[in-house]
């Protein structure tokens, strides 16, 4: 009975990307009756998660409509510069994400039965792209979460003043970076249990490795880097309508609008389309994995941090209102520090995201060493960590927690050597640990499934992933003989 439930749990529609229409979809040979023994098995027979209606793609490539501009003054010698399109009374819409639908993937089986991402035939040219923020209707508003609920940290406006640690420690940031070669080692060491607000940009971009350590370097650097992004934008932009990149632009397109889509900032025309930017011109310059979903939140808390630098509520402020050198800096050096992060966890994006499946396969490993209890719970109710956890690694938990956590996590991340990749690990274990008892309380597949996609984390803040992260630091060396595949 659990088998069954578990494969009736999934949603299945023919409208979701990467799944067949129902006359044209392989036929998979008892499927039902039997556990999937691979992760191509996995994949199809969760397919993904994501509703895509018939009204939206007609939306995207429907009637003619004005193409996603950049904001004056960029390169654009073969770009068009036009308004985008929005609602002047509601706002812009955007795709509702329900935490169901998140466990998701990019694949779809071909008639020889070989994975591929999952694309479309549907012709995409410059004179019917649909601007990236056009209003759809069709769609129900999902209510705004509270900034408390949200983003804000421990030195935000309105936040109570800092005590004398707090302020000590941010004086020792400030002596570290004014030094006229910044003690990286030591940087991380004090970044390692959180950075200050004010300090985290530049912290940020020297522990990324974005910036040089040499104080006097550093202005040279930004300007050169930032000018290099934008070639990039001019060289390659106008492509995104080509036949060989349609289908990338439409999922970056597609996904974008659903991207923290309860918070106000990343509702935003010009925030959006300086997204749908880093994500093509990314995707192009590596085309090893090119664009897959899960990548596009990976931008956000980068260039929340940036604009952090210039403003104290970032979540209800408006973007446009800055000046345009400034949107181009916080767009740049979000570009840059994003590719420095992806590119050292770049397997988990690569063809049949082999580096997820080794981390799923070494998290089930680590779990079952350190709580015997949920490992055996898991199996007895015919919960596959991989229904679970692949979300957990392809979005860094961005998904489980606020992103005002996320940015703490990072904090840490950036601070740990192979943060990203082998500390995450750890993180994920105590993160699982940390639900120990709502998890032996469940009793069936469905239950669990559905604890696991919602656990209660909407007021989380500093302290409870300061003490998600010492518990994952204690794993790290209490498990220090662990199989090397923990560290792939």
């Amino acid at each position: 009975m659990a088998t069954e439930n578990r494969i009736h749990f999934w949603r299945r529609n023919a409208k979701v990307p990467g799944r067949y229409p129902k006359d044209t979809k392989p036929k998979f040979n008892n499927l039902k009756s039997k556990k999937a023994s691979s992760f191509h098995e996995f994949a199809r027979s969760t397919n993904d998660a994501w509703d895509i209606d018939e009204e939206e793609d007609e939306n995207f490539l429907g009637t003619p409509s004005q193409t996603s501009s950049l904001p004056s003054g960029l390169p654009s010698s073969s770009i068009q510069n036009q308004n985008p399109v929005g609602d002047s009374e509601t706002g812009v819409s955007h795709i509702p994400r329900t935490r169901d639908q998140d466990l998701h993937h990019v694949w779809e089986e071909d008639v020889n039965g070989r994975v591929v991402r999952s694309t479309s035939d549907i012709h995409l040219n410059t004179s019917t792209v649909r601007s990236t923020l056009q209003k759809q209707p069709s769609l129900p508003v999902r209510p705004i979460i509270p900034l408390v609920a949200r983003m804000s940290d421990q030195n935000a406006s309105g936040a109570p003043p800092m005590t004398v640690r707090e302020k000590n420690r941010l004086d020792k940031f400030k002596q570290l970076l004014a030094s006229p070669n910044t003690d990286l080692e030591e940087l991380r060491k004090h970044s390692w249990s959180g950075i200050p607000r004010e300090v985290r940009p530049i912290t940020w971009r020297l522990l990324s490795g974005y910036l040089p350590a040499n104080k006097e370097r550093r202005e040279l650097v930004l300007r050169r880097k930032r000018e290099e992004y934008f070639g990039f934008i001019e060289q390659y932009y106008h492509s995104r309508t080509d036949e060989h990149y349609k289908d990338t632009y439409r999922q970056i397109h597609i996904d974008i609008p659903r991207t923290n889509p309860l918070i106000p900032l990343f509702q935003q025309p010009v925030v959006q389309e300086v997204f749908e930017r880093i994500l093509f011109i990314w995707a192009i310059r590596h085309p090893a994995s090119g664009y897959v979903q899960g990548i596009n939140d990976l931008v956000t808390p980068f260039f929340v941090v940036f604009l952090s630098e210039f403003v104290k509520d970032v979540e209800n402020f408006e973007v446009a209102a800055l000046p345009l050198d400034t949107q181009r800096n916080i767009e740049a050096d979000s570009f840059w520090c994003m590719s420095k992060l992806l590119d050292g966890i770049q397997d988990n994006y690569t063809f049949a995201q082999p580096g997820i499946q080794n981390k799923v396969k070494a998290l089930e490993e680590l779990v079952s060493r350190i709580d015997e209890d949920i490992h055996n719970h898991f199996k007895r109710y015919d919960v596959e960590y991989l229904q679970f956890a692949f979300r957990w690694m392809n979005n860094l938990l961005m998904r489980e927690l606020p992103l005002r956590c996320t940015i703490r996590l990072w904090d840490t991340y950036q601070a740990e050597a192979e943060g990203f990749s082998h500390f995450h690990l750890y993180v994920c274990s105590a993160f699982l640990i940390e639900w120990r008892k709502e998890i032996l309380s469940m009793v069936d597949f469905q239950g669990l499934l559905m604890l696991l996609q919602n656990l209660p984390t909407i007021h989380w803040g500093n302290e409870e992933v300061g003490l998600l992260l010492a518990e994952a630091y204690r794993l790290k060396y209490m498990f220090a003989d662990a199989p090397s595949h923990y560290k792939r």
